[in-house]
């Protein structure tokens, strides 16, 4: 079974990421719309899975 800090590390890493991702792609759609837009996408989802795992962690039983 995977550890609650692992957890806890990668909501972090993820919804950071995400976040920064998000960011990246929407300055990035002003020259380039569709490169943009998967960027927007993909940093989307990793925040949204970090939010996920979130959920997760306060449902685990064991380290606090």
């Amino acid at each position: 079974m995977i550890k609650a800090t692992a957890v806890e590390v990668w909501v972090w890493v993820l919804i950071y990421g995400g976040l920064i991702s998000v960011a990246l792609g929407l300055s990035i759609q002003r020259s380039e719309a569709a490169l943009g837009w998967s960027v927007v996408t993909l940093g989307g989802i990793a925040a949204a899975v970090g939010a996920v795992l979130v959920y997760v962690r306060s449902r685990m039983k064991g380290e606090t």
